[in-house]
């Protein structure tokens, strides 16, 4: 994407962890920005050279928007997973995908390109070492239907002629989102794997998400699925090894799988289960990942 002060990219969720790093790679490189965000007033203190919106229909039809990037949802394990709280994820998600698409529509010139989230829970929950690529099938269960949903919702927009690439993201690690919430235990010397530590843990680093987002925006020939995660995924003890390790920590203490049952409910399976993926699409696209593997990742963001 050109470094144009009069290029602008929608950005939903932009509030968010991602999101704010991408705001920032934008503005780096010249580009404008309108962010969507339940706090606007928060998000203009951040990044006053932005335009801020609370609610789409704010957007007028003749905006110009050369490229969207949709990042909306509740955070996906920020509480137990009742049947209450699945329905604001699903809605959450779902709601803003297809405002998003009615918004599409209603534009006077549309933009070229969609990057949608999505997650690798679309593969279900997995206990083995089986590799999972792009073309693979997901396991009955409500990530796995709330992600195929996510992505059939940003999928219209390919019926409005635009581009669109789907986003399954891992656990993406920076300064803050779910590392922030690993480390207090960790920096205690009393962190550890979850139960035996053998499932698999896919993960990102957050420079490399947000490169890998503007990497999908400048080449239009690419779209359809791609896995956001590094391209060495490691068990759940390997991670906590190294993580200690980094922090110069031990880190042999388990974490009692019925603990985080009864903490999360059905949502727990994502921690004691898990899904090892690899970006296949994204390297054989030619992408180059900064921190293709964990201890230097983690010592980037913690030394």
């Amino acid at each position: 994407m050109k470094s144009d002060s009069d290029t602008e990219v929608l950005i939903t969720g932009a509030s968010g962890f991602i999101g704010g790093a991408l705001i920032d790679s934008l503005l780096a490189d010249g580009i404008g920005v309108i962010g969507l965000s339940r706090r606007p007033e928060k998000l203009q203190r951040r990044f006053p050279g932005i335009r801020v919106v609370a609610d789409l229909n704010e957007i007028t039809a003749d905006c110009t928007i050369d490229a969207v990037v949709n990042l909306a949802g509740e955070p996906i394990l920020d509480a137990r997973w009742s049947e209450t709280r699945k329905r604001v994820l699903y809605d959450s998600r779902l709601d803003t995908t297809r405002q998003l698409v009615a918004l599409i529509e209603r534009l006077d010139t549309r933009p070229a390109t969609l990057v949608s989230g999505s997650a690798i829970g679309f593969y279900g929950s997995h206990d083995s070492d089986r590799v999972l690529l792009e073309q693979d099938d997901g396991r009955a269960c409500f990530a796995h239907e709330l992600c195929r949903d996510w992505e059939a919702a940003a999928q219209q927009a390919e019926g409005l002629g635009l581009r669109v690439c789907l986003l399954r993201t891992g656990v993406v690690l920076g300064q803050g989102g779910a590392l922030k919430r690993m480390l207090p235990p960790f920096r205690l010397g009393l962190g550890g794997p979850i139960g035996q530590g053998r499932q698999w843990m896919s993960w990102v680093h957050l420079e490399d998400m947000v490169a890998l987002i503007r990497f999908l925006l400048d080449h239009q020939v690419l779209s359809g699925v791609f896995n956001a995660t590094a391209p060495e995924p490691v068990t759940n003890k390997t991670f906590s090894q190294t993580l200690g390790a980094v922090l110069n920590r031990p880190a042999v203490l388990p974490v009692p799988p019925l603990m985080l049952k009864l903490i999360l409910g059905e949502g727990a399976t994502l921690l004691t289960e898990g899904q090892r993926v690899v970006p296949a699409r994204l390297l054989e696209a030619g992408f180059e990942f900064r921190y293709p593997e964990l201890k230097p990742a983690l010592q980037s963001i913690l030394t």
